[in-house]
């Protein structure tokens, strides 16, 4: 018998396994396809935590693969020997969050670890700010970020507040694989843990603080002061947890023509208006923007579920509307935060700014053009957020502003993952500020252009699903790895970077390929939390027409490889 097929059985028959469970597995009984997808592999904790599709089985997100994730990672955070640790714990609007929340807290509390819950969702940057507030040992987010409705995800973070880096990421992992029997994580009952101490519930003490530091990173409260009731703001939460930080950060702020798209404000884990709650998708802003047209709304913002992740819509002096990309919304707040401190003097001599590696290279020439250092790194804001760590620790660099490409910055030090909250506070205040001087937020981004030059890039996301689909993922990344192309499409490599040789690129060890050609760059990967594999392009051209020309062409040269 296969050992999936085993692995069913064992399931099926165990004692230890709820009845609910067994019964959604005998309803696959027969079909074989299913019974492989659900049993072939454990669902990993990677370097990101856990994140999967909802339901029975050892591939799949539900209360026995939480419970043993806890207890690997409870088992680690005991090793350390501290008198009494404590994790903070929080979740978005997902189906079975909660659920998974309190099976999180019961394993900790067994253990001897203090939890602090949320008592109800919460953005992720709230919760990577709460370590560090509640001097955490470690924290959990119950989140599956932007995936589809059928997906959940467990994502822990270190002391720091950042998702955990080396050597934390591979020690929680050993301890993980070490837990063998699903069912064996002990839990204590809640109402046995708040009588020792051991469960303890936050909310808005924990919100105020947050806020507090979020409204911290205001340039130009002035003119917010003066501008905010003039600014008419469409956002959407997506049905996540945004609702519960962004309307009330705006409105104290003074931004009182706030209008929030009544079909997506309730939080719903079955996100019943979008197919993929996902900001960085046109069909995500379908509602947001009828309202936003309807109201005339000068920017129109979209949340993801967990609030970590933010889209942006405009409208021009002629009324029309543009879709800004997750690169422009960065090199945008990049020259607002320079330009602002600049101005003010108050611009410091150890400055830096962060991106990773396949984020634009504009926000590089903008950096330089104010004289701060720029740090590249890794994909995944656990990278940056070690920047800033390293900074602490060192005492060397001061940071300004980091981001991503794929929708995430962070202004300030206060969180160590992106954050849409205060994107979304520094958006307004950043429409405000141009509004002063007579201009639009679509004004800024052609006043980019004009000053650096043009720059466009473009994600290819091939989706390969099952185990077929990772082993067409590998092979391409290593028949590239092995014999790289001499062109993607027309254009000529001129350099070939290979991030699993970190004596090359000066960066950690990564399954990344990185192509330089002339006037542009082609970046590889796979995605780590979705069976996807990512062509990163930009390009570099005297005007749009061009750039997106050349961008065309990339795309068919990659397009041509995928098929060979």
């Amino acid at each position: 018998m296969e050992e999936y097929r085993k692995l069913y059985e064992q399931w099926i028959n165990d004692p230890a396994i709820d009845e609910e469970t067994k019964k959604e597995l005998k309803s696959i009984e027969g079909n074989d396809v299913e019974i492989k997808d659900r049993f072939y592999q454990e669902l990993e904790f990677g370097t990101a935590g856990l994140r999967g599709v909802i339901g029975a089985g050892t591939n799949r997100m539900n209360r026995y693969t939480v419970a043993k994730a806890t207890q690997g990672l409870s088992d680690y955070i005991n090793s350390f020997g501290q008198e009494q640790p404590s994790v903070a714990i929080a979740c978005d609007s997902r189906r079975m969050s909660p659920e998974f929340v309190e099976i999180t807290a019961a394993v900790l509390n067994a253990n001897g670890i203090r939890a602090y819950v949320f008592e109800s969702l919460r953005p992720t940057p709230e919760l990577s700010f709460a370590v560090r507030y509640l001097n955490c040992i470690v924290g959990v987010n119950i989140t599956a970020s932007h995936n589809p409705a059928e997906y959940n995800g467990y994502k822990a973070y270190w002391a720091d507040g950042a998702q955990v880096t080396p050597p934390h990421d591979q020690g929680i992992m050993d301890c993980v694989n070490r837990v063998t029997n699903i069912a064996s994580p002990n839990m204590m009952p809640k109402e046995e843990a708040e009588e020792k101490g051991l469960y303890i519930t936050i909310g808005e003490d924990v919100d105020e603080a947050y806020i507090a530091e979020v409204s911290k990173q205001i340039k130009e409260p002035e003119v917010i002061e003066r501008c905010a009731k003039d600014i008419t703001i469409v956002y959407t939460p997506l049905h996540g947890a945004g609702i519960m930080i962004v309307p009330k950060l705006l409105e104290r702020f003074g931004f009182s023509k706030l209008f929030v798209v009544p079909e997506q404000e309730k939080p719903d884990g079955n996100f019943p208006t979008v197919d993929y709650p996902n900001p960085e998708m046109p069909k995500a802003f379908a509602l947001a923007d009828k309202l936003g047209e309807e109201k005339q709304a000068d920017l129109i913002i979209a949340t993801d579920p967990d609030a970590d992740r933010i889209g942006l819509h405009v409208r021009d002096k002629d009324g029309t509307y543009h879709a800004i990309s997750g690169n422009m919304i960065g090199c945008l707040i990049c020259e607002y935060e320079l330009s602002r401190l600049s101005t003010k003097g108050k611009l410091p001599e150890d400055g830096y700014v962060v991106r990773s590696i396949v984020s634009s290279r504009l926000f590089d020439q903008i950096a330089e053009s104010y004289g701060v250092d720029v740090r590249r790194v890794l994909t995944g804001f656990k990278n940056i957020g070690a920047e800033i760590l390293k900074s602490e620790e060192t005492g060397k660099g001061t940071y300004l502003f980091g981001y991503e490409e794929s929708y995430g910055y962070l202004v300030g030090t206060y969180a160590r993952d992106k954050d849409a909250c205060v994107t979304a506070l520094k958006l307004c205040e950043m429409c405000a500020f141009y509004q002063s001087e007579g201009k639009t937020l679509w004004d800024a981004v052609q006043a980019i252009y004009e000053k650096y030059g043009f720059h466009q890039e473009k994600t290819i996301s091939i989706t390969k699903k099952g185990i077929d689909g990772m082993s067409e993922i590998a092979k391409t990344m290593e028949d590239m790895r092995n014999d790289p192309p001499e062109k993607i499409g027309t254009f000529e490599v001129k350099e070939f970077l290979d991030y699993q040789k970190p004596e090359t690129t000066g960066l950690p060890k990564s399954n990344v390929l990185y192509f330089n050609l002339p006037d542009a760059w082609v970046c590889v990967r796979p995605s780590g939390t979705e069976p996807k594999i990512k062509y990163y392009v930009g390009v570099r051209a005297d005007d749009q027409e061009a750039a997106a020309s050349m961008i065309s062409e990339l795309e068919k040269g990659i397009m041509a490889g995928e098929n060979n």
